[in-house]
């Protein structure tokens, strides 16, 4: 009898073992699961999604437009926020003193001209037609000349004239032959007008004159300074009747290809932009996106903690990206300080 509780002792502790190794058996497979969910759902929340779209804003580089001389503004042409074209007015400043200097110079470079032209063509033609009629009668003389020698000569052969008379004949003859080419040669003096060296000055004269009339215009050009692009008048620093300094900005123009967009793009996706890659920018204005292409990438980060870069500071780090818009059109509607959502 006493064994009888031993053995029920033993078979309950058999049931129980065998009881134990089912549970263990059947357990670990729930755990497994459950480990497997908590370590996804760790990993879900401590990766931060994927950032698609960038903060930045509408910027512009404008250009600042002012006179090389300084002096009175006469006339402002142009209104703030107004769009002008090319080649259109911006300003004029006092220009009573250059065109009086302007004119004067006109005049002295027509008077240098006018004296260069008669040095080149020599004596009057009246003066060439005296020369003309000397020379004829040079010529009848030394004919006349030539044949009385002949005369002598037959006589003087005869003894009819004397030693002393055919000299006389001959000597005439010789002077007026020599009247003749004298003539000859003031009429070819006179048709070739003033000495090389002459001309030549007058020449160096009327270039200084007409230097001086380009200085001059030049000078009445930069008191009148016009667009040199397209664009929008973003505001005028002077008003008409005031002095403005040579340099000092008066107009600030903003030409539509100098609009662009700035945006940060944090340090882990800086390697997704690249220059001349494409970005959509949408602004509150609009209702659909424009395309723009990147022309900058900063080279160093806008924004650096003062801690060792690990894996947590490393997205304070933010690098400046600049896009410009690819329709010029559509940049011209834009304005400097515009909130701009950038995708890529």
């Amino acid at each position: 009898m006493q064994n009888v509780p031993q053995a029920r002792f033993l078979n309950g502790a058999r049931g129980a073992r065998h009881l134990s190794g089912e549970i263990s058996n059947s357990r670990p497979r729930p755990l497994f699961f459950a480990l497997v969910l908590w370590l996804l759902a760790f990993a879900t929340g401590c990766s931060r999604p994927a950032n698609t779209r960038w903060q930045g804003y509408i910027e512009g580089d404008f250009l600042y437009l002012g006179p090389s001389l300084a002096g009175r503004i006469e006339n402002l042409s142009v209104s703030k926020g107004t769009q002008i074209e090319a080649g259109a007015e911006l300003f004029r400043l006092e220009q009573t003193q250059e065109q009086a200097a302007q004119r004067e110079a006109s005049e002295r470079v027509r008077q240098l001209a006018a004296r260069l032209e008669d040095s080149r063509k020599g004596l009057r033609p009246t003066e060439i037609s005296s020369l003309d009629a000397r020379l004829a009668q040079a010529r009848a003389g030394a004919e006349l000349s030539r044949r009385q020698l002949e005369r002598a000569t037959t006589l003087l052969a005869q003894h009819a004239v004397t030693e002393d008379e055919f000299d006389r004949v001959r000597l005439t003859h010789v002077s007026t032959t020599h009247l003749v080419a004298e003539i000859e040669a003031q009429l070819a003096t006179a048709r070739l007008g003033g000495r090389i060296d002459v001309i030549n000055a007058a020449e160096a004269d009327l270039d200084s004159a007409r230097a001086a009339l380009d200085r001059i215009d030049w000078s009445l050009n930069q008191r009148r300074l016009k667009a040199p692009v397209s664009g929008l008048v973003y505001d005028t620093l002077y008003r008409t009747g005031e002095h403005v300094l040579a340099g000092s900005p008066v107009v600030i123009l903003l030409p539509p290809e100098n609009i662009k967009v700035r945006f940060f793009v944090p340090e882990a996706e800086l390697g997704a932009l690249k220059l001349r890659d494409a970005v959509k920018i949408s602004i509150t204005e609009r209702s659909a996106p424009f395309q723009a292409r990147v022309t900058y990438v900063s080279v160093k980060p806008e924004f650096t903690p003062p801690v060792l870069y690990n894996r947590d500071n490393r997205a304070k780090l933010v690098f400046l990206i600049e896009a410009t818009p690819e329709d010029v059109s559509v940049a011209r509607d834009l304005h400097p300080g515009q909130p701009a959502d950038v995708a890529p």
